[in-house]
């Protein structure tokens, strides 16, 4: 493959090099919003620029909320805890009760149970879709057992981004602590056993506006600063001192930056780099601001975001899951392979990890890129029992594996750089739109037309499939391609991957396949005849429209595409 990554660029990652910025990068504790902070990413901007990049910090104003002090005590006993992110505060002498047990607060959890002003007891770490069926079922307080001796520390609010006055009273309202499976199993075997404990949760929280940090870098194509750019981002801030997460993914993507700035002449697209502030702290407040504060430049120039997130993790020997939209699944499959000769099966990209751009329609790929060979089946992922604890430390990182990760970062960020038309595969994800809309033709036949939506899906498909391999076209032909191909993008991203137009951010909630497609769904499994099927196509009416819109300006778009290449 003629934009694959050369051989000497994949040896050239210095892992030394990494360690090194790492070791660096491991001095300061960055929460956000802090000197600290501020001190640390001042040493990466450093690095940045001796690299040969662009700089600038970006200052905003962003809602960021920071545990303090936890104290839960059982009958008047002390146990280890932790206050999260966005919890309420706990009024003066505590909030006091015997707790009400309820599984994994699923929404079934709640629904038969009533929580009103209670304390209810969840097993597992704490989310943001728990505390917001507990703040809707009226609970006063959660206590969150953790699945082993660790307690992680988790940001819970629903809210993307900073809340505005559309989206304030949807954060959490709930005093929200987890303990240990030890102490929180006992509470639970009591409960069980017939008794009363008494549980009370000490909670303190700095939770308000704070001026946060972007570190942007730019390396210009060679045919200009106007030009489409790959967008390449990690967090910055981190929970204690948070080597792994995210030290390590700054350490790769410094390393990425230096190698590619090595070979800029080679270069189809520019490199914009961004470093987040907010992420653990402020539900992604850094890049959602970026988002909405950059839109226009964004839609116009960002061809696709490459999420970097907890690299090289010690005894993270899986790569094969590594996420990626649907239209990249092959660029993370090629890289995979090519460094590490597993088979890579892949995983759809989740509703997390500074995801700010789908709304934009802004492809997306990777996050973490290696995983532990197993996880509990409570953890919220496979990135190690350390993960959001003090224990996240340098000897949490496996230069080897730090080396493995990076090259396959590079090798995805090289493929978009470089290629002489972007790498998007739009027939893939043509193809995932069909199969989605079929399952749905049985459930809704005699109750609501698709038919005519499916053949629409279809023959985007075929043209997604018609457009020729671009191997040498003409520099205007590639350019004008590469337009049209972002402008699929823009089309089909959002009605995948966001529940509101392309303005907004959907909650940091689980989210289904192709989303635009879910009122659809709940149709289906509405009963025939009845008011509640009646309300439900109301809505199908609407996402049906959205979908086809979205079908026909794709289909432009690869219209567009197909004659630049044929031309």
């Amino acid at each position: 493959m003629t934009d694959a990554l050369p051989d000497s660029l994949a040896a050239a990652v210095s892992g030394p090099g990494m360690m090194a910025n790492l070791r660096e990068i491991a001095r300061w504790v960055k929460l956000s919003g802090t000197a600290e902070e501020r001190e640390a990413l001042g040493f990466v901007e450093g690095r940045m620029r001796e690299y040969g990049y662009r700089t600038q910090v970006l200052l905003h104003d962003a809602f960021i909320s920071l545990p303090g002090k936890a104290g839960v005590s059982v009958d008047g006993k002390a146990v280890t805890a932790i206050t999260q992110s966005f919890s309420q505060p706990s009024p003066a002498g505590g909030l006091s009760g015997v707790p009400v047990y309820i599984g994994h607060g699923t929404e079934a959890d709640f629904a038969r149970t009533d929580v009103a002003g209670r304390i209810v007891l969840v097993e597992g770490m704490a989310t943001p879709a728990v505390a917001q069926r507990a703040s809707r079922a009226g609970a006063a307080g959660q206590l969150h057992i953790s699945h082993h001796g660790h307690i992680h520390e988790m940001c819970i609010s629903p809210v993307w981004g900073s809340p505005g006055t559309s989206t304030l009273d949807d954060l959490p309202r709930t005093v929200v602590c987890s303990v240990d499976d030890a102490d929180g199993g006992a509470i639970r075997d009591a409960l069980k056993a017939g008794g009363s404990p008494v549980v009370t949760l000490h909670a303190e929280v700095d939770t308000g506006w704070r001026r946060t940090p972007i570190l942007v870098c730019d390396l210009d194509a060679p045919d200009g600063p106007d030009a489409p750019f790959v967008l390449m981002s990690g967090h910055h801030d981190t929970w204690y001192f948070g080597v792994m997460d995210n030290g390590s993914a700054n350490a790769g993507m410094m390393e990425v930056a230096r190698l590619v700035a090595q070979r800029r002449s080679a270069l189809r697209r520019g490199f914009r780099i961004c470093f987040w502030s907010g992420h653990s702290h402020g539900r992604y407040s850094g890049s959602a601001w970026y988002a909405d504060a950059h839109w226009d430049e964004l839609d116009r120039r960002c061809a696709a975001h490459v999420n970097v997130d907890s690299l090289g993790g010690a005894g993270a020997t899986v790569l094969e899951n590594a996420a990626a939209m649907t239209e990249l699944r092959h660029l993370a499959a090629e890289a995979v392979q090519a460094v590490t000769g597993q088979a890579y099966a892949g995983k759809r990209k989740a509703r997390n990890s500074d995801e700010s751009f789908v709304g934009i329609g802004v492809p997306s790929m990777l996050g973490s890129i290696s995983e532990q060979p197993a996880k509990h089946a409570q953890a919220r992922n496979a990135l190690g029992w350390w993960w959001h604890t003090p224990h996240d430390l340098i000897d949490k990182v496996d230069e080897a594996n730090l080396v493995r990760d990076t090259r396959v970062l590079l090798a995805v960020c090289w493929r978009l750089l470089s290629s002489t038309v972007l790498p998007l595969d739009h027939a893939a994800t043509a193809a995932a739109l069909v199969a989605e809309l079929k399952a749905l033709a049985a459930p809704l036949d005699g109750r609501f037309p698709i038919g005519e939506l499916v053949a629409k899906a279809e023959a985007l498909h075929a043209l997604a499939a018609a457009i020729p391999a671009a191997a040498e076209v003409p520099e205007a032909s590639a350019r004008a391609a590469d337009a049209a191909l972002m402008r699929a993008s823009r089309a089909l991203v959002p009605v995948d991957y966001a529940l509101g137009d392309r303005f907004l951010h959907t909650a940091a909630l689980p989210l289904p396949a192709w989303a635009a497609l879910q009122p659809l769904r709940d149709l289906a499994a509405t009963p025939a005849g009845t008011d509640a099927e009646r309300h439900a196509a109301v809505d199908a009416l609407r996402a049906r429209n959205r979908v086809a819109h979205a079908i026909r300006e794709a289909a432009a778009a690869l219209g567009a595409a197909r004659a630049a290449l044929a031309a």
